[in-house]
C-alpha cells in the first residue's frame, strides 16, 4: 500500500491551488502526487478523471513551465491520476511565488531560504555572490597582512601574487571580478562585514549551567580577525592551562587540545550558512566546549557521516580557499575528521556531532564529562577542584601565567578563570606587588598589570 511521504502526496479531488504542490516537488526532489486518494490512502476516484487528463498536462506547463507525466488509473472500477513530477535545475515558481517540499509538507520560501534555492539551481554558493556596493577601502589591510604572512609560510601562493596589491591578491582566490568584490572577500577580508550581513560575528560565553551565564565576549572583524582573536580568547581567558617548568623554560598544556579548537571554530567558519544572521556561538562549561554553527548538513548527509567522509563540498568555497591558501586548513573537507584524530591524541573522548536548532555542533569534552545528560559541576566538586589546584600549583603563578598573556585582565576574570574567591586573588596580587614581582600601572578600569621580575 502506497503512502504519504515526501515524495508522495494524495488529493481526494483536483483544486487548482495544488499547483503549490507541484511547484514544490520540482523545486526538491521531484515526486508523485495522486488525485482521487484520501488521506488515509484510500482511493475515493475522481468523476472528471478524462478531462482533468486531458486538462492538466497543458495547465501545469503553462502556469507553471514545465512538464509532467499525467495517467489514467483504476481500482475497484474507480478511476484516479498520478501525475509524476520531475526535480528540476531551474527555479520553479506559481504566480510569483516558489515552493518547495520538504518531507510531508509544502513551505513557500521567502528571503534567505529563497536565495539559497536559486543559487543551489543556479549551482552557486552565497560567499561567490558579488557584493557591489563595497569598494577597496571598504576592505582591512591588517587582513592582508595575515594573509601575506601565513600565506608565505605555508608555500601555497606564489610569492609574486603575495608582493603583488591587494585587489590582485584576491583576484587570485576569485574574490574579485576586476569590477565587484565577491561577498566571499567582504567577510574574508572586510573591516566591517556587518555592512554586508548582521551576525557575521563570534559570541563566547563562560556557563556554569545552561541558564548561569559568569561571563561572555563577542568578536567582530574579518573572519581572519575573528579566528586570531577566538582563539587568544579561549586559551587566555575562558580555557585553563596546566603550567610546569622544564629547567628554566615555561611549559603550558591546555585542557583541551588547541588544534582541535583550531580546527572546530575554522570548521564553523568555513561552513556557516552566512545568510542566517545568526552568530557563531561557543559555549564553555567546566568540563566540555559546544561550539556551533548556523547551517544544515549536505544533501543526503547523516550525523554519522561527519565522523567517516571527506567533505568535498564546502558550504563556502571561496572563504575555505583562502584559509586554505593561508595555511589554516591542511586540505579541503576534513575538519571532523581531524578534530576526532586531535582529541583521540589527547585522550579525550570522541567528540559529539549533532543538529542543534537550525545548525551544526561539536562538543569537546574532558574524560568523564556527560555534556549531553546536563551534568555539572556543583559545589562540593569545585571546592575538590580548587584543593587539588592549590596542591599542585599556587594561585600567585597562575596569576602571573594570565597576566603574561593579556596583561589588561581584571580581577573579577581572575576569580572566574581561577574559580577562587576575590579575596584570595586580591591577596595575592599584593603579596605579588609587596615582593616586587607584579606592578599596577593606571587606575582599575583601563589600566594594566606590569611584570617586574
Amino acid at each position: 500500500m502506497i503512502k504519504e511521504s515526501q515524495s508522495v502526496e494524495f488529493k481526494s479531488d483536483w483544486k487548482d491551488d495544488y499547483l503549490k504542490w507541484i511547484c514544490g516537488f520540482a523545486n526538491a526532489k521531484g515526486g508523485i502526487m495522486y488525485i482521487g486518494i484520501d488521506d488515509l490512502g484510500k482511493v475515493t476516484g475522481v468523476s472528471n478523471s478524462k478531462k482533468l487528463l486531458e486538462d492538466l498536462p497543458n495547465k501545469i506547463r503553462d502556469i507553471l513551465g514545465i512538464m509532467v507525466d499525467v495517467n489514467l488509473l483504476t481500482e475497484n472500477g474507480k478511476n484516479y491520476l498520478e501525475i509524476i513530477i520531475e526535480t528540476y535545475n531551474n527555479p520553479v515558481s506559481y504566480k510569483g511565488h516558489f515552493y518547495y517540499r520538504s518531507g510531508t509538507t509544502n513551505q513557500e520560501l521567502k528571503g534567505p531560504a529563497l536565495e539559497k534555492l536559486l543559487l543551489k539551481k543556479m549551482g552557486k554558493k552565497w560567499d561567490g555572490i558579488a557584493a557591489p556596493s563595497f569598494k577597496l577601502e571598504d576592505l582591512s589591510t591588517e587582513a592582508f597582512d595575515i594573509f601575506r604572512k601565513k600565506a608565505a609560510k605555508s608555500k601555497r601562493v606564489p610569492h609574486e601574487i603575495l608582493n603583488d596589491t591587494n585587489e590582485n591578491i584576491l583576484r587570485s582566490l576569485g574574490m574579485y571580478s576586476g569590477k565587484l568584490f565577491s561577498r566571499a572577500a567582504i567577510i574574508s577580508f572586510g573591516k566591517n562585514p556587518e555592512k554586508l550581513i548582521s551576525g557575521a560575528f563570534v559570541k563566547i560565553g563562560f556557563f556554569r549551567t545552561d541558564t548561569d551565564l559568569l561571563f561572555h565576549d563577542e568578536i567582530h572583524g574579518n573572519l581572519f580577525a575573528q579566528v586570531e582573536k577566538t582563539l587568544d580568547l579561549l586559551l587566555t581567558k575562558y580555557i585553563k592551562a596546566n603550567i610546569a617548568y622544564e629547567k628554566h623554560t615555561r611549559v603550558e598544556t591546555y585542557e583541551y587540545p588547541e588544534d582541535a579548537l583550531r580546527e572546530a571554530l575554522l570548521n564553523a567558519l568555513i561552513h556557516k550558512d552566512y545568510s542566517s544572521s545568526n552568530p557563531i556561538q561557543i559555549s564553555v562549561y567546566f568540563d566540555w566546549i559546544f561550539i556551533w554553527n548556523p547551517g544544515n548538513l549536505p544533501e543526503g548527509w547523516t550525523i554519522e557521516d561527519l565522523k567517516q567522509k571527506h567533505l568535498s563540498d564546502p558550504a563556502n568555497p571561496d572563504i575555505a580557499k583562502a584559509f586554505f591558501n593561508a595555511g589554516y586548513i591542511e586540505s579541503w573537507g576534513r575538519g571532523t575528521l581531524n578534530i576526532i584524530k586531535y582529541c583521540k591524541d589527547a585522550r579525550l573522548p570522541e567528540p559529539v556531532f549533532y543538529d542543534r536548532l537550525g545548525g551544526l555542533g561539536v562538543i569537546i569534552m574532558k574524560p568523564g564529562a556527560s555534556p549531553m545528560g546536563k551534568t555539572y559541576y556543583n559545589d562540593s566538586e569545585k571546592a575538590s577542584e580548587k584543593t587539588s589546584e592549590k596542591t599542585s600549583e599556587k594561585t600567585s603563578e597562575k596569576i602571573i601565567g594570565l597576566i603574561e598573556k593579556r596583561r589588561e585582565i581584571t580581577i573579577q576574570e581572575l576569580c572566574q578563570i581561577i574559580n577562587v574567591s576575590k579575596r584570595s586573588i586580591e591577596r595575592n596580587l599584593k603579596s605579588l606587588k609587596e615582593k616586587g614581582i607584579l606592578k599596577r600601572i593606571g587606575p582599575d578600569k583601563g589600566g594594566y598589570w606590569e611584570i617586574i621580575k
